[in-house]
């Protein structure tokens, strides 16, 4: 979309406040955008004074960074405040509602993109993987015909010779192949069945 502008050069940062566990920065410039967006922000008189605007700030921060949004993506922070309307009171609450327009930075992914993600599960059907907040499942049709299902105490995918495995807290590049999205996540479908994708690290070789 026109209103989005990539912002690879923030990448870091995004990825140290978006995760909670070990999570691979993404190797695609095109998932973080600066978009400008609106919210009605409601206000108790009792925050009402000369620190009005830093207290609906405040507020906005809370509130929104780190949620989903399904038409923009992940709100990731927000970068400045382009301006703050008139309050308007709510009749039989006494709270005043305002207007606030600001400007963040969202993480969405696309089809076609290539990204860096953590194994989080792996199972006969494929395996999940999580870069930064999204959630990835590649099915073990789009894992190279080479690697097999290996069930036991840690289920993984390994190639005939054993010199490639994906097991939990393996580190792969992938491509998003598909995207659902609805009001609180983004769910996505990858491959790595391509050239240049696949395993990167594998946590069993640094025992």
């Amino acid at each position: 979309p026109a209103q989005y502008k990539s912002l690879s050069v923030l990448h870091k940062l995004h990825f140290v406040q978006l995760r909670s566990t070990n999570v691979a920065s993404s190797s695609s410039s095109n998932m973080f955008f600066h978009i400008v967006l609106e919210r009605n922000m409601q206000l108790h008189p009792r925050h009402f004074g000369r620190d009005l605007r830093e207290k609906l700030v405040s507020k906005l921060m809370k509130d929104v960074e780190g949620t989903c949004s399904g038409r923009h993506g992940f709100i990731v922070a927000i970068t400045g405040i382009e301006s703050v309307g008139k309050g308007l009171i709510r009749d039989g609450t006494g709270f005043v509602t305002f207007p606030v327009k600001y400007q963040c930075v969202v993480f969405r992914p696309f089809k076609g993109e290539i990204l860096e993600a953590v194994v989080t599960m792996v199972n006969k059907m494929g395996f999940f993987a999580e870069a930064g907040p999204v959630q990835i499942f590649v099915s073990n049709h789009l894992i190279p015909d080479d690697m097999e299902f290996q069930s036991g105490d840690v289920p993984n995918y390994t190639t005939s010779d054993g010199s490639v495995k994906i097991q939990k807290e393996s580190e792969v590049r992938l491509k998003i192949i598909g995207t659902r999205v609805d009001a609180t996540e983004i769910f996505c479908i990858g491959t790595i069945k391509d050239d240049f994708l696949g395993v990167i690290s594998d946590p069993g070789t640094n025992a």
